[in-house]
Formats: structure tokens, C-alpha cells, sequence
């Protein structure tokens, strides 16, 4: 099995991911955008959901970008 310092913080459109990974490097997180759509693309294949994104972080920055997830999903949510 793959084993990773970087962890998963957030699934989900292109917009908000696009949003979080703006305000993350404003921080100096620089996160990692997995997209599966366009990977699949690239390679021929498709995706089973299309649009959403995930972001991952380095563990030792995963408590502050935690807290920057949680603010841009409040503001939508609101």
C-alpha cells in the first residue's frame, strides 16, 4: 500500500476547490489538486463524477488548512 504525507481535506467543485487552494497559498499552504475527470481525459477514459475536485495538504499543515475549509464551506453554506 501507498503510504503518504499528504492527506485529503476536501472533495468537491471546481469552484470552491479553486477558492480553498487560492486562499491556502495565501497562507503559503501550497495544496494538491487531484482532478479524475481530466486525468481520465487525458487518458481516454471517463470519469464516474464529473466536476468534483479533491485537495490534499501536507500533514503538518493540515490544522490550518482545516480552518480554511471549514470558512469557505461556512460562507456557502450561509
Amino acid at each position: 500500500m501507498f503510504n503518504s504525507d499528504y492527506i485529503k481535506i476536501f472533495t468537491g467543485s471546481f469552484i470552491i476547490v479553486q477558492l480553498i487552494s487560492k486562499k491556502l497559498n495565501a497562507i503559503g499552504i501550497n495544496p494538491v489538486i487531484k482532478d479524475e475527470t481530466e486525468s481520465g481525459r487525458l487518458a481516454g477514459f471517463g470519469a464516474s463524477i464529473q466536476g468534483l475536485q479533491e485537495i490534499y495538504v501536507h500533514e503538518d499543515e493540515l490544522d490550518k488548512a482545516v480552518d480554511i475549509v471549514e470558512s469557505v464551506t461556512a460562507e456557502f453554506q450561509s
